[in-house]
């Protein structure tokens, strides 16, 4: 392995920790969907399978109702290698009271969401002690807690689906101090990822805010600077025949998995060499000041878009105030679609 005489054991280690995201997802994945099925019909070790199923069925609901999250987990060491790797960091600009409820909106989704991982779903940035009695709960696709083994993984780190049930959930039966993180953009706004790129898809997404104004949760807009930097974005040109592979491929995708397939590099195991890991650039994550939301059981229309439009105010200030300090011109506009 001739690249680890161009590491230091500290930097193998960081690109180690992120190295094995994906893989161990796919492992884990793999594991209960082949081997189910497999002892199930195939092997006298039927009974794990039974097992296995029975109990997915009977915590079948546990996802969507606070799920079982993990301080050990949330804490591991490969956690902080990880940050460091980037490094990633999160960036306080106002005191959350323990006394309210959250939907802290974070924008862009970058390609991977590398900064909502690691400052949200980790101690890793040390959330706890930058929000000390917040509980934060990274929402994402429902089909993954739909994987045995796996779902234990992702509820482990304080992940949840990214449904109006589970979400209100935790905003209305589980007492205040609670926040529950949106990527409003969602996996589409993946595609809109590339360096220099400050571009959100937020102008026709309303339901966060409308969740927040039927539990009374207060909305708190966050960005992460660097996230779109991290990898670069091919799109091919319109007219050649790669770009109609390309879009076809993206589209089929996106119908049967509900994904955005995205068709990116980074670098590899090296920084000068080429391959798939994020390049080593800095990501902030800076979390604004929370906007008071109003509770009310059946927000019209007006309503809605009221405190949206305040939203996107308090969001566009946020960007604003600290896009030269995380690497923007003072000319940068976001935009939003």
């Amino acid at each position: 392995m001739a690249f680890l005489s161009r590491l230091d054991l500290h930097e193998c280690l960081q690109t180690l920790s992120v190295l094995q995201w994906l893989p161990v997802y796919v492992f884990l994945g793999a594991i209960p969907i082949i081997l189910i099925p497999y002892f199930l019909m195939f092997t006298k070790f039927w009974i794990l399978s039974v097992l296995a199923l029975t109990w997915l069925a009977y915590d079948w609901n546990t996802h969507s109702q606070g799920g079982r999250r993990s301080a050990w987990v949330r804490n591991w060491t490969l956690w902080k290698y990880f940050q460091n790797y980037f490094p990633i960091k999160l960036v306080k600009t106002h005191d959350i009271s323990p006394e309210q409820n959250y939907i802290i909106a974070n924008h862009p989704h970058g390609i991977v969401s590398y900064g909502v991982f690691i400052n949200f779903a980790t101690e890793a940035t040390g959330f706890s002690r930058i929000f000390p009695g917040i509980t934060p709960s990274v929402g994402t696709l429902e089909g993954i807690f739909w994987i045995p083994i796996v779902r234990e993984y992702v509820m482990s780190m304080g992940v949840c689906p990214v449904s109006e049930l589970a979400l209100k959930y935790l905003l209305t039966q589980k007492g205040s101090g609670n926040a529950v993180v949106i990527v409003v953009g969602g996996a589409a706004e993946a595609l809109l990822c590339r360096p220099g790129a400050s571009t959100i898809y937020l102008k026709e997404r309303k339901g966060f805010v409308k969740l927040a104004l039927k539990t009374g949760a207060y909305l708190v807009p966050s960005y992460s600077f660097g996230e779109n930097e991290v990898h670069n974005q091919e799109t091919f040109p319109e007219g050649t025949w790669i770009r109609f592979f390309q879009k076809t491929f993206q589209d089929t995708f996106k119908k049967i998995l509900g994904l955005n397939f995205c068709t990116f590099h980074g670098r590899g195991l090296t920084r000068e060499s080429w391959g798939f890991l994020p390049f080593n650039l800095p990501i902030t994550t800076v979390v604004g000041e929370p906007l008071p939301i109003p509770r009310i059981k059946k927000p019209n229309k007006k309503i809605v878009d009221k405190y949206h439009a305040l939203y996107i105010s308090a969001l566009r200030k946020l960007f604003d105030q600290h896009k030269v300090q995380y690497g923007f011109p003072e000319a940068q506009e976001l935009i939003i679609i």
